[in-house]
């Protein structure tokens, strides 16, 4: 390796000098989220099992900061909905939801969370997002680890760009109104 082949980057916005760095709080905030995910695997089909391929040591989804997985709602703050959802499930899905501590995000992997897959009849919910908002979709029947470690860098980025006063905003309790969820 030689010094033309180390490419040195720029230095983030804020106030540095010999032994500090300043920045807002906002930003630090949102890069220390971003790197301690604790995700909620809600996973009904073959999705399930593309997730647990990205766990293995082979994908490693603990380099991600989302290592430790959480089974229960009060302790998880990312949402990973994974499979066909019934409609008769459309209610669990969204209590699990609805028992969240903010923030919390939601993650729709797979064509049949996103859209109902295959499954064009009446006892399919067409979208997860019929009845709680989502963050990030990934498509694929079933999607390939790949996939999924690409949404999951997609939350990380909106976990750092998220403001710490934007779950107060009028916007998102506009939004949390709209799914009837207060």
């Amino acid at each position: 390796m030689t010094d033309t082949d180390i490419k040195i980057k720029e230095a983030p916005a804020g106030y540095e000098g010999p032994g500090f760095f300043a920045t807002t709080l906002d930003k630090a905030v949102g890069y220390a989220r971003s790197h301690s995910i604790w995700p909620l695997p809600f996973a009904t089909s073959c999705c399930g099992i593309e997730f647990m391929a990205t766990m293995s040591p082979h994908y490693d989804l603990g380099r991600f900061g989302a290592e430790r997985l959480s089974f229960s709602p009060r302790q998880a703050d990312l949402l990973m909905v994974m499979g066909t959802i019934a409609k008769k499930m459309g209610p669990v899905l969204r209590h699990v939801y609805e028992q969240m501590a903010e923030p919390r995000w939601v993650l729709s992997m797979g064509a049949c969370a996103s859209s109902g897959g295959i499954f064009d009849t009446y006892s399919v919910l067409q979208g997860i997002d019929k009845i709680i908002p989502v963050d990030v979709y990934i498509p694929g029947c079933p999607p390939r680890p790949e996939q999924v470690i690409e949404g999951i860098m997609k939350i990380q980025d909106l976990i750092r760009s998220e403001s710490l006063r934007r779950r107060s905003s009028p916007e998102y309790k506009q939004l949390m109104a709209g799914y009837g969820i207060e």
